[in-house]
């Protein structure tokens, strides 16, 4: 199935969710650069990178849920879409309480602000890769002719084949024309 909702030709979740996607990443990343060497200057950006991260992780929402209500009921990409957005939703709610901690001193996070960042960043990576699935693996918002009951794609390379439809055209190894 493709994206009910598109930016410019493509599927919009895709393209929206790249960047809460790398904000919250890099933050994650700056809050362990500040744990590890100090620096208010990493904490500080952290700060804005969260906030900045959380509100296009809502946007993004938006138009994954769109995208998730057009799954067909009783499929594994339904399945794994609800997944997808349960870890999505916990990652941002993770972020967003993070930020709220740090709200008062934001170039000095208390530790459970870290924590919450460095567990959100963990679900990031479930939600990333579940999104993979659906996407690389299903063609779920890609292609009229999705797979909703592709195997995983942690079952191994003979699954692979069975779950992508490659034209005829493109089958042939064009280096032994």
């Amino acid at each position: 199935m493709e994206s009910k909702t598109k930016l410019l030709g493509h599927p919009a979740h895709q393209i929206v969710v790249s960047f809460p996607m790398g904000l919250l990443a890099t933050a994650a990343l700056f809050d362990a650069v500040y744990v590890v060497h100090g620096g208010q200057t990493w904490a500080l950006v952290a700060f804005y990178m969260i906030g900045a991260g959380v509100v296009g992780g809502i946007i993004a929402a938006v138009f994954g849920l769109i995208d998730y209500l057009a799954i067909p009921p009783g499929t594994r990409a339904k399945r794994i879409g609800g997944f997808h957005g349960l870890s999505s939703a916990t990652l941002v709610t993770f972020f967003l309480v993070s930020w709220l901690l740090r709200v008062g001193g934001p170039t000095a996070p208390e530790p459970l602000a870290l924590l919450f960042s460095f567990s959100g960043v963990a679900f990031l990576g479930l939600a990333g890769w579940l999104g993979g699935e659906l996407l690389n693996r299903m063609g779920v918002g890609i292609d009229d002719g999705a797979h909703f009951n592709a195997p995983s794609s942690l079952s191994g390379p003979a699954a692979l084949g069975a779950t992508l439809r490659v034209p005829e055209s493109a089958r042939a190894d064009p280096r032994a024309q």
